[in-house]
């Protein structure tokens, strides 16, 4: 990154903060950035919202704008940064983690959630990239997240529930059939969690906390 770019945060994700790593994985990552609030404002800046650096590491980097953004529409992947293992940050990164309880929504999370699983399902028939197994263990770890949020208002990436399932499917040792099954009772349960769920978000604190970030990188 640039020097114009401040850093407030980077967290591990992937298989390595997910606990199920072995000896050929990568290390991915994602960073939070701001940009300087003059240089947004000003005639005919293009602002572009992420960038993506592969390498020895995967990094996936947000400007905060596009970030909160996301997180406000429950993006798994996005609220993932605010459980994720911290690697760097400052005083900014941790009061944006402190925004977790006014991001999510139960109703958007469900949506999202279940969303990304089904795009994971897609991808593990499809046999996307040869790794179904990667793809039928991000669609079933997706929905337990969703279930845990749903019922406890946070989620653990290490995931302990269904884990010797998660590790199985992992090294492709099921069937097509048994991960939708599995996959389709956890929806059901997910469903049943969010009927049940009252947490509501607040927008105004979200933006109250942009704004303030905004004035300080001015």
């Amino acid at each position: 990154m640039d020097n114009e770019k401040k850093v407030i945060l980077k967290v591990l994700v992937g298989s390595r903060a997910h606990g199920l790593a072995d000896k050929d994985s990568d290390s991915d990552y994602r960073t939070i950035y701001v940009l300087p609030t003059k240089d947004i404002l000003s005639l005919n800046y293009k602002y572009k919202g992420n960038d993506w650096i592969e390498g020895d590491e995967d990094n996936t980097a947000y400007e905060i704008g596009h970030f909160l953004h996301l997180a406000l529409k429950c993006n798994p992947s996005i609220l993932e940064v605010f459980k994720a293992p911290i690697i760097e940050t400052n005083e900014d990164g941790l009061a944006l983690r402190e925004l977790f309880n006014y991001v999510w929504s139960p109703q958007f999370s469900f949506d999202a959630f279940t969303g990304y699983g089904i795009n994971q399902r897609k991808k593990m028939l499809d046999k996307k990239d040869n790794r179904p197994n990667k793809y039928a263990c991000a669609y079933t770890r997706t929905l337990i997240n969703l279930i845990d949020l749903l019922s406890k208002g946070t989620f653990d990436l290490k995931v302990s529930f269904l884990e010797e399932e998660l590790r199985r499917f992992r090294k492709g040792q099921f069937t097509t059939g048994e991960v939708i099954d599995l996959c389709e009772k956890l929806t059901l349960m997910a469903k049943m969690k969010l009927e049940e769920c009252y947490h509501i978000s607040n927008e105004a604190k979200v933006n109250e906390f942009l704004i303030s970030i905004r004035k300080k990188y001015f």
